[in-house]
């Protein structure tokens, strides 16, 4: 009796695992996808326009601090010592707010990468929709992106890559 259902268990793993066995995989590069993808080049002209713009300005902040800074140095024998203390915390005072501002442009939240993410975020979700209909039709259980950070993808067959059916899912044609 202890041997059949170990012989029935065994057939119930087997009827259970034969779906996982059949599932299909492949492969994506996004970005490839992206590179490929018209809007993906305006809005990386876009944010190249702004991040120039706040460089720019974040440049100019700190050409100030270095002028106040010389204008200082060569004054310093004339001013008094109240007069350097209040032009030494003017000094402080735009060091600080040149700070504040690159934090407020360039930092982890920053509006450069709120605005990045506002532009991204439509395209990303026309590719993801694009994927899905794409591995859908494909019957794919599985779909990885071959440019997703560190990896364990260490070899790609060409044959298991759907990057070019989610260009054509995305009306893009290759134009290399």
């Amino acid at each position: 009796m202890d041997k059949s259902l170990k012989i029935v268990l065994l057939l119930l793993i087997l009827i259970q695992g034969g779906p996982l066995a059949a599932q299909k995989s492949g492969y994506i590069d996004t970005e490839y996808i992206l590179n490929k993808h018209p809007d993906y080049k305006v809005i990386q002209d876009v944010l190249l326009k702004l991040s120039t713009e706040w460089k720019k300005e974040a440049q100019s902040l700190d050409q100030e601090i270095k002028e106040m800074t010389t204008q200082l140095k060569a004054e310093e024998v004339l001013l008094t010592e109240e007069m350097y203390r209040q032009r030494l915390e003017e000094i402080k005072a735009k060091q600080k707010a040149s700070q504040e501002f690159n934090n407020r442009i360039f930092g982890i939240n920053g509006v450069y990468y709120q605005k990045q993410a506002e532009l991204l975020q439509p395209l990303q979700s026309k590719i993801y929709e694009a994927i899905e209909r794409v591995s859908r039709r494909n019957n794919l259980g599985l779909l990885f992106d071959k440019a997703a950070g560190p990896s364990a993808i260490i070899y790609t067959d060409p044959r298991h890559d759907y990057s070019e059916f989610v260009l054509d899912e995305l009306g893009i044609e290759d134009n290399n």
